[in-house]
Parts: structure tokens; C-alpha cells; sequence
């Protein structure tokens, strides 16, 4: 199969264009990775909330986010990731006495991070964070990009002329891959089940031993929130001893933080005000339920990958048109036909025709390949019957659509159903 890192030969990005012109940044082999510099040496750091702030060079020091929070989430409805690991939420840089930026640089806003990774020749990273860098709505790509403008442009030392001949995007690669780097040091399944802490659907677990299982693991204590009286998400803090991309993270106490609502998640969870004791779990009877149905893990079990929850019945009643491209899902169909990488999925509704194929309609009206074009609106008066093979959208027997792009920001992409001239493949599933 073909990965990320192979896909996409065709669009030369800023990397690769200054790459051909002579910038040596960009490692030439598969096995290698990117060779990243700063514009200072950073010799002898000071580490971040350890030492007040009295002028250092950012580019060095992380200031004012000078403490780093490395997130991750535990998802069981839906279940995200695989069922022996937790899963990425992000790296943030808090002020070290309380509160936080976001969104600091405005020019820096992306909403096409899988293209930036896969133009700089990390397609690797790109897999590993379409396994384990998971968004509850389906739409990975939506949270690396919430990820990377409120908080990645707020790292005093990712700025751009913090590097030496910069390469556009640069910074971008750097933060998504120390965050990768520093997610693998804590593996909380592992640490939790060192303690005989493991997924269950009977068991529940007292708070001062999960704390005490994470601090031991990270070496500093950790916060520990809860969703419904249930391990939801874990906070490990961290100061730098020089720049994020090549200096030292050191496992620290956690600071203050004020009530944040984080809008990407469903459950509006907050960022309580703690003093790096406190979290919102009860003190016992805490569940840590399996994300998938199986028998309860013990400690002599072999944790691979589970069994995939059988899906429901496709393209029956109402539902979302979700598009998979470069084995992600990115985006949705929206009311038009039209394949979109932003904004809210529509709505559609799936009637039988026969036994075996559908029609489709949104609020724009029916559905139907006009002059090879995805349409749905007034005008369509004979809808395209559609069938679903293995789970996904079928249109005269093949369930693989065309586009001549993927969708950036504001911008649409039209659907087509034949190949001719449109490169961008894509597979078109059902979310009711």
C-alpha cells in the first residue's frame, strides 16, 4: 500500500522548491530525518520557569510560554486509536505563574499541515500521527491545525527568524514532530498498567494511585482529568532547558492555569485551575473503560490491536458524507456536493430505490454525477442511484471518486467520478 510519504509527488511545495535550489536542510534519504538548526547555539540555557526572564534571547528561552503542557486524551465514544494506547491532544506553552497566549501570529495560520509533512519529507511523522494524533469528529487534519495556530504560534522559539537560511513551514514540522517525540517518552498505558491499572468494563480505580502511577512514570506529578466520572485525559508539564526543537524537556511541577473551553471538544472540557494536585476526578471509584467490546486485558496479556466494532448499517436514514484521502479522513460533503475541508458536515438523507442501491439528498435537493460532476440541488431531477461496496459510497460499481485538489481553508473541491485529468483520489464513507 502506499503511504503518505509517497503520495503527492506532483505538488512541489516552498521545501522542495528551495531545496532544488540548493538548501541542504531537507535529508535526501527515507531513513533520514530533516536536519533542523536554530539561528543560536543556545549554549548553556537557562531552563524555562526555573530562571526569570531578564532579557534572554527567546530564540534560546521559551518565554512567556515557558512551561509545556504535553496532552493526551483516553476516547471511548467514539473509540479513537488503538485500544493499548492513549492518544495525542497536544503540546501547549503556558506562562509559567498562570494563563496562557493563543493564536499569537496571524501570518502563520495553515490549514494544510498533512501537505507541509508530506512536502518536507516526513511522510513517517504524517502516519504516525494518523494513528495516534486522533479528532473525535473524524477530521484529524481540522485538530493539527487548532493544534498548531493557537498554540504552535505561541512557542517563543519556533518564531521564523529564530532559524538560520529558513525554510518556509519549517517551524511547522518541528513542532509537530517534538510533540510526537515527547508523546512516545509517556506512554501512559504502559506506565497505568505497570501499576495493574488496565481498561475495564468492571474495574475501577482510586485517583491517588493512577497520580501516583503517571508520577512515577514522567518523574514529576501529573493532572489527571475525568469525563463522567472516567479517565478522559492526562496533562504532563514540562520546562526546557534551551529552544523546543533541540533543547532538553525537563518533567516539572505543574503551574497555574485558568478555566479554558476548548472548542473542538464535544464536552467543552476545561483547563481547571490547579495548583498540580488538584483535577476533577472523584477520589475512588474512577472507571477506565475499554474502548472496544473484548474480554479485560490482565497482566499477562498481549495488548495488539483489538477487534474493530462491526459498523452499522451504511447509507441508511440520516447521516454525514465523511471523504477519506492519503488514508485520513479530511473533511465532509457539504449540501451542494462539494467536498470541504472546514466548516460543519451536512446532513444527508439516504432512500432505498431497490434492494440494493439508494438516492441521496440534502437540503439542497437531490443528488446525482451531472456531466461527471457531484451535484445535489433543486435543478436535479433524476438522483443518481448509488449502492455501497465494503462500507463506502459506489457509483456504477466503483467506490473511488476524483478531485483535482484537496480543499484548503475557505476553498471547495468539486467531486468527480471519473479519473481523466483529476489526481487527487478519494473514498466517501457514511456516518449516521
Amino acid at each position: 500500500m502506499w503511504g503518505p510519504a509517497q503520495q503527492w509527488p506532483e505538488i512541489p511545495g516552498p521545501q522542495k522548491i528551495l531545496q532544488t535550489l540548493g538548501s541542504l536542510w531537507l535529508s535526501q534519504t527515507a531513513d533520514e530525518k530533516p536536519s533542523l538548526g536554530t539561528s543560536s547555539s543556545c549554549s548553556g540555557s537557562e531552563i524555562s520557569c526555573q530562571a526569570k526572564y531578564h532579557g534572554q534571547d527567546t530564540c534560546c528561552f521559551n518565554y512567556p510560554g515557558g512551561q509545556m503542557l504535553q496532552t493526551q486524551f483516553w476516547d471511548v465514544d467514539p473509540s479513537l486509536g488503538p485500544d493499548d494506547s492513549w492518544t495525542i491532544h497536544g503540546l501547549w506553552p503556558d506562562h509559567c505563574n498562570g494563563g496562557f497566549d493563543q493564536y499569537c501570529d496571524s501570518k502563520r495560520k495553515y490549514s494544510n499541515i498533512s501537505l507541509i509533512l508530506v512536502d518536507s519529507g516526513r511522510g513517517d511523522l504524517l502516519e504516525y500521527m494518523s494513528e495516534y494524533w486522533k479528532d473525535f469528529r473524524g477530521d484529524d487534519n481540522n485538530l493539527w491545525e487548532h493544534e498548531w495556530n493557537k498554540h504552535g504560534t505561541c512557542v517563543s522559539t519556533l518564531e521564523t527568524h529564530c532559524y538560520e537560511d529558513y525554510i518556509p513551514q519549517q517551524e511547522v514540522v518541528d513542532y509537530f514532530d517534538k510533540t510526537v517525540e515527547v508523546f512516545k517518552e509517556v506512554p501512559s498505558y504502559e506506565f497505568l498498567a505497570k501499576a495493574g491499572i488496565l481498561p475495564s468494563n468492571h474495574d475501577t480505580y482510586d485517583l491517588a494511585d493512577i497520580e501516583a502511577a503517571l508520577s512515577d512514570g514522567h518523574g514529576a506529578p501529573v493532572v489527571v482529568h475525568c469525563r463522567r466520572g472516567a479517565l478522559n485525559e492526562i496533562w504532563y508539564h514540562y520546562n526546557i532547558a534551551g529552544s523546543l526543537q533541540n533543547g532538553e524537556f525537563v518533567a516539572a511541577q505543574p503551574g497555574l492555569s485558568f478555566p479554558e473551553s476548548d472548542t473542538l471538544r464535544n464536552d467543552k472540557s476545561h483547563r481547571f485551575v490547579t495548583d498540580g494536585q488538584i483535577s476533577n476526578c472523584p477520589s475512588r471509584g474512577i472507571r477506565y473503560p475499554l474502548k472496544r467490546p473484548q474480554n479485560d486485558p490482565t497482566k499477562t496479556t498481549t495488548h495488539g490491536p483489538g477487534p474493530t466494532t462491526p459498523p452499522g448499517a451504511p447509507f441508511v436514514g440520516r447521516g454525514n458524507l465523511v471523504v477519506t484521502t492519503l488514508n485520513q479522513q479530511r473533511g465532509c460533503i457539504i449540501s451542494t456536493g462539494a467536498w470541504y475541508s472546514s466548516g460543519t458536515c451536512a446532513t444527508f438523507r439516504a432512500t432505498k430505490v431497490s434492494e440494493n442501491t439508494f438516492s441521496l439528498k440534502s437540503r439542497k435537493g437531490q443528488c446525482a454525477f451531472k456531466h461527471d460532476r457531484l451535484i445535489c440541488g433543486p435543478n436535479i431531477h433524476y438522483p443518481t442511484e448509488f449502492s455501497a461496496q465494503d462500507g463506502k459510497l459506489s457509483y456504477e460499481g466503483k467506490a473511488t471518486f476524483y478531485a483535482d485538489a484537496a480543499p484548503k481553508g475557505w476553498t471547495q473541491s468539486i467531486v468527480y467520478s471519473s479519473e481523466e485529468g483529476h489526481p487527487v483520489e478519494i473514498e466517501i464513507s457514511w456516518r449516521s
